[in-house]
């Protein structure tokens, strides 16, 4: 992601996950909410799938997006590129990088929270089931919050990571 930043040419940074659609208004919402004073922001989420509960779990994820104003690579992030390089960029982590971008971020500003939906996959949801999801990212973001290894965590979470 540092590498794709270093290497775009515009003013506004758009990250977006492979498996993750943007809105067609999505250009023009950034560029608007750029132009209104945002230095970065993001999507609310809609998690395409069949899995009932869905619905709800991106319901949460954007209460609580708003709430603390972190966002997840999920949400589409999107970012000035005077705000990205003042918050320092993505860590070389393998796992929770957009929590630790995002809240470098929050600490030069809070986000705008664009209510327009960004369309993510729910295939983890589905494959693993909501609850047991649920449960284990929360387990995940406990245990970085109290150091634990980026490299293990994303191990955990079904991530190989590169050595060396």
């Amino acid at each position: 992601m540092n590498a794709g930043a270093e290497n775009a040419s515009g003013d506004i940074l758009l990250f977006l996950h492979a498996d993750t659609q943007l809105p067609p208004a999505a250009p023009n919402l950034i560029v608007e909410a750029i132009a209104g004073g945002a230095r970065w922001g993001r999507f609310d989420v809609r998690i395409d799938g069949s899995a009932g509960g869905l619905a709800l779990v991106a319901l949460m994820m954007n209460w609580r997006s708003r709430l603390t104003g972190i966002a997840t690579g999920d949400q589409a992030i999107f970012v000035t590129r005077e705000a990205f390089e003042a918050s320092g960029g993505f860590p070389a982590i393998p796992l929770m990088e957009d929590i630790v971008f995002s809240g470098s971020l929050r600490r030069i500003a809070r986000p705008a929270c664009l209510r327009e939906k960004v369309t993510t996959s729910g295939r983890r949801w589905e494959k693993h089931g909501l609850l047991r999801t649920i449960l284990k990212m929360w387990w995940l973001r406990l245990r970085f919050h109290f150091g634990a290894s980026p490299d293990d965590l994303a191990r955990e979470y079904g991530y190989a990571t590169r050595k060396g």
